[in-house]
């Protein structure tokens, strides 16, 4: 979800408003000082300029300010951005680019709305896919289409359309991806060959998951074939996931009518009963969120779940996991999966050569292969991870380019992901008004996973009346 997920990436890591500036950045802004263009843009800013979509004159002198660059607790990521920082001023010595940091790396989504409420977010913000109708809803954020075209974002015509459509709202473009994901089935590579399967083909169908899972939790010893969050708004999450891959939705076409206790939506609540209390495959201990399943997997007492690929990494970097034991296959049922991702937008006033600067920064650092972020050779130099076959908002040639550099710099085997890369499942975004949508969902699932007399009809039902309420609120 990243908006359930975020408890614990990326927005939990927005966990104060203080404000840190790299020795380089200091150093920049020392030099460069500031012009008169810094100030707000008002009217001048308008999308309609004539030179809008021209990239920013190298001559400008201008300072923006940026959040989330990484905390000093982030060596590897921080010398990165310095990096960066140092090698984007080589093109525009005369842009100053003052990073912002804090010991979570960005505000907790109570702060970010504070943040927009105040008109004080930095004159480039990150923000997730989901974000958009609330920084619209504050006026925060400024159209940017007349300013990115394939002068200023070589790649732009190679950048996914699904994912650049998640920042725009009435054909107005908002922001600029910085990453993205969709949700797969994450296998433990070793449970699958204990219990005689092939980790290289993991399930493709919901039948094949629970004949796999009768198999794993059949070694014993603790072990759960399948396992499933029912806490936390992640339960929700999960049940809007299983949905989207039978081809239903969780909110109809209006977004004003719940869309999921239906055939489609039993159709997941039995199974997932069924798996619990029938097959006894999925654990006794249950009220699972975020964390809990990535424990169990990383110990070799879990079979296999619903995740991205970055949950690897986690595993690894946190829980002493090794790449190798992990494996990924497309989402079970292949219709559709759940896919968000994150990127940056730019404040709603400042003026056009702050724009211009945001974005010739965030095409540097963001959106060219083997620059930034997709300079695999030094990521793989810096101890940091290259193979997960996530960010990749690619096609055409740059996701070729950016394939080879990822499998030829790679720090894990990629092969573990082939059966995932090689059968792409169709992005489908999340529900509006996700994290209430998700909090009424969670008690379907914990209810399916705590309950063997569970009633599959009464439990959706009453989801349904109460997220038909949450909708209506909006």
């Amino acid at each position: 979800m990243r908006t359930a997920r975020l408890r614990r990436t990326r927005r939990t890591h927005r966990a104060s408003a203080v404000a840190l500036v790299s020795a380089m950045t200091l150093t920049a802004l020392a030099a460069c000082g500031t012009s008169s263009s810094d100030g707000g843009g008002g009217a001048s800013q308008q999308s309609g300029s004539p030179d809008a979509s021209a990239p920013l004159d190298p001559k400008t002198k201008v300072s923006i300010t940026i959040d989330c660059m990484p905390p000093a607790a982030k060596a590897a990521e921080l010398k990165e951005w310095n990096e960066d920082v140092a090698a984007f001023n080589k093109t525009y010595p005369n842009v100053t680019i003052e990073g912002r940091s804090t010991p979570g790396q960005c505000l907790e989504p109570p702060r970010f709305t504070a943040m927009l409420k105040a008109k004080s977010q930095p004159d480039v913000f990150y923000t997730y896919f989901t974000d958009l109708p609330q920084v619209l809803s504050e006026d925060g954020a400024t159209d940017i289409s007349a300013y990115v075209s394939d002068k200023t974002v070589p790649g732009l015509k190679d950048i996914d359309p699904n994912v650049l459509g998640t920042l725009k709202k009435d054909g107005k473009l908002y922001g600029l991806p910085t990453s993205n994901y969709t949700m797969g089935l994450l296998i433990n590579r070793k449970l699958f060959k204990d219990a005689g399967l092939d980790p290289d083909t993991p399930p493709r169908t919901w039948d094949e998951v629970r004949a796999a899972a009768k198999k794993i939790a059949g070694l014993g010893e603790g072990v759960s074939g399948f396992g499933e969050y029912s806490a936390g708004n992640t339960g929700g999450w999960h049940f809007t996931a299983q949905l989207y891959s039978l081809g239903g939705d969780i909110v109809d076409a209006s977004g004003k009518k719940a869309a999921f206790n239906n055939d489609l939506g039993k159709q997941v609540a039995k199974n997932l009963h069924a798996m619990r209390w029938e097959d006894d495959s999925m654990g006794k201990t249950q009220l699972l969120k975020w964390g809990d399943l990535q424990k169990q997997i990383a110990t070799d007492k879990l079979g296999m779940f619903l995740a991205a690929p970055d949950d690897i990494t986690y595993m690894v970097q946190q829980l002493g996991a090794k790449y190798e034991n992990f494996g990924m296959g497309p989402i079970p049922g292949g219709k559709n999966t759940l896919a968000g991702g994150n990127g940056y937008m730019i404040k709603k006033g400042i003026s056009p050569d702050k724009i211009k600067a945001a974005i010739a920064w965030l095409d540097f650092k963001f959106t060219t292969v083997g620059e930034g972020q997709f300079d695999w050779a030094r990521t793989k130099a810096d101890s940091l991870p290259v193979g997960l076959p996530q960010p990749n908002f690619w096609l055409n040639d740059s996701k070729a380019k950016d394939d080879a550099s990822r499998t030829q710099n790679a720090t894990m085997p990629v092969a573990n992901f082939k059966a995932f890369t090689d059968n792409p499942v169709p992005g489908k975004a999340e529900p509006p008004k996700a994290q209430e949508v998700y909090k009424v969902l969670d008690n379907v699932m914990s209810g399916l996973l705590t309950n063997k007399d569970a009633d599959v009809d009464k439990l959706l039902s009453t989801a349904e009346t109460q997220v038909d309420q949450v909708l209506a609120d909006q």
